[in-house]
């Protein structure tokens, strides 16, 4: 039944249902790359935001604790209060640590990081009671500070190690979660174009199977009426059009073979009506040159249709391909690494002023580099970076007015706050939180090309490198967008 059913499927219809299954597809691809893209930025974030503190702030911990340690033996030894100042700052030291790390695994939300902070707590407080604070009290009575206390320290000390590797742990995890979402990422764009090849495989056969080959083998049958074998009779395998093509035309060849029947009976019994039989002769002839002009202008007729849905598939190819290039782009980011080194902007910019060159001779542009720092971080990231924010500078310029970039920086701390410029047609203040984002447009597609990814790979080779990017709103005219790099470490 189900057989019979899909036979009596138009042409059309099995073209559409094969375009809407492929789109129902791609479009749960997209929703997957999508969730996927945005837990892999959750597990960065992790990574680079929360368990790298975490761990220097573990390691300092340890070193507040061996200053606390230093200051007692110190101050029992000499009886002097400033031999007790490492112990004080050790204190302070050692609260602001564990507050760090609390609010950092707040956000985390690890059981066993919590665990252990309340066990280095405990065991701190133990030793600064039973240790530390009688040894201050019998040093300021002038008597033996007595016992060190070495195995309640050492019990502090493996409560520290304890919390250092929970914090390793939930950074392996996060390693391990993103290193699975960029491989997802990775699978979702080969099934992609698979799916692509898939249905213009199918497309092709479809039309094949459908149109080409019996439309070729209809032609081949009035050809064959045509030549004299009016008893030959006329079907077609296609479509449903093709094979309603098919009997109209067995008809007219029905039709024909009856009238020469008639003709034929008729010189057979009376020779008398010889001119009468000649003038049908003629009139047979004429239709079977009407019947072959018919069957040629079907054949052309379509044909064509075949030509342009095959012209279709190749420009649903061009125009998704790059989508799929930029989507690969943005899955790599972070996963293929050539690690950090220092990186002269000053070498970098130049080199993607070159890359621009065309571009910005073509609208009458300016690029103005103001003094660039060395940053830490890989080359040819920074140099998609800066090529993504001038190119978009000269991509949205106003009408007539040739584009003003400038790229400046300053220093800002551990980081260097760098800042791209231009006088074009900016960016209204409800769209600052979406530029960001994959995907997001804020033109149609006919004024700017573009897939809509550029700013969003911005903002993920800024995270990788640890720093943040945002939208000046202030400015009076064009856009102004700001991003942090770290700055090389003083010698």
């Amino acid at each position: 039944m189900s057989r019979v059913s899909l036979s009596s499927w138009t042409l059309r219809r099995r073209v559409a249902v094969l375009f809407v299954i492929a789109g129902i597809l791609l479009g749960g691809i997209g929703t997957t790359a999508a969730v996927t893209a945005v837990d892999s930025n959750d597990n960065l974030d992790v990574i680079l935001n929360k368990t790298g503190p975490m761990r220097i702030a573990g390691q300092e911990l340890y070193s507040a604790y061996l200053d606390q340690e230093t200051g007692i033996r110190g101050y029992a030894l000499s009886r002097s209060d400033q031999n007790l100042q490492p112990y004080q700052k050790g204190l302070t030291t050692e609260r602001d640590l564990l507050a760090q790390i609390e609010t950092l695994n707040d956000a985390a939300g690890t059981a066993a990081i919590r665990a252990d902070l309340a066990l280095v707590r405990q065991r701190a407080a133990d030793w600064r009671q039973n240790v530390a604070e009688p040894a201050i009290a019998a040093t300021r009575a002038g008597d033996p500070a007595g016992t060190t206390g070495t195995a309640q320290f050492d019990a502090l000390r493996t409560a520290v190690n304890q919390l250092q590797g929970s914090i390793l742990a939930l950074r392996n995890k996060a390693v391990d979660a993103a290193q699975q979402s960029s491989s997802v990422l990775v699978t979702l764009v080969i099934t992609a174009a698979v799916i692509i090849l898939l249905v213009g495989t199918a497309l092709l056969v479809l039309l094949d199977r459908l149109v080409n080959r019996p439309v070729t083998e209809l032609a081949a049958q009035v050809r064959q009426v045509a030549g004299g074998d009016f008893e030959r009779p006329i079907t077609s395998t296609g479509s449903p059009e093709l094979r309603r093509l098919a009997t109209d035309v067995d008809g007219m060849r029905r039709q024909i073979a009856a009238e020469l029947t008639e003709v034929r009976e008729a010189r057979a019994e009376v020779v008398a009506i010889n001119e009468e039989l000649q003038a049908k002769a003629e009139e047979l002839t004429r239709s079977n040159r009407d019947l072959e002009q018919f069957a040629y202008v079907a054949s052309h007729d379509l044909q064509e249709p075949l030509r342009k849905v095959a012209s279709f598939c190749q420009l649903l190819q061009r125009r998704y391909a790059g989508q799929m290039n930029d989507l690969l782009a943005f899955s790599r980011i972070g996963r293929i690494t050539a690690g950090f080194k220092q990186v002269d902007l000053a070498t970098v910019l130049p080199e993607v002023t070159s890359q621009l060159e065309a571009r910005t001779a073509e609208v009458d542009g300016t690029i103005t580099l103001a003094d660039l720092p060395v940053v830490e971080g890989e080359e040819p990231l920074l140099t998609t970076l800066f090529a993504n924010l001038i190119g978009n500078s000269l991509k949205f310029r106003r009408p007539d007015v040739p584009p003003v970039i400038t790229v400046s920086a300053e220093r800002d701390g551990d980081f260097w706050k760098i800042n791209v410029r231009d006088n074009g047609i900016g960016i209204e203040r409800e769209f600052a939180d979406k530029v960001f984002v994959i995907f997001q447009r804020l033109h149609p597609r006919d004024a700017y090309e573009g897939t809509g990814i550029g700013l969003a790979i911005v903002k993920k080779i800024v995270e990788y490198h640890g720093g943040r990017i945002w939208l000046d709103l202030d400015v009076a005219q064009g856009s102004s967008i700001w991003f942090t790099m770290p700055a090389v470490p003083e010698s």
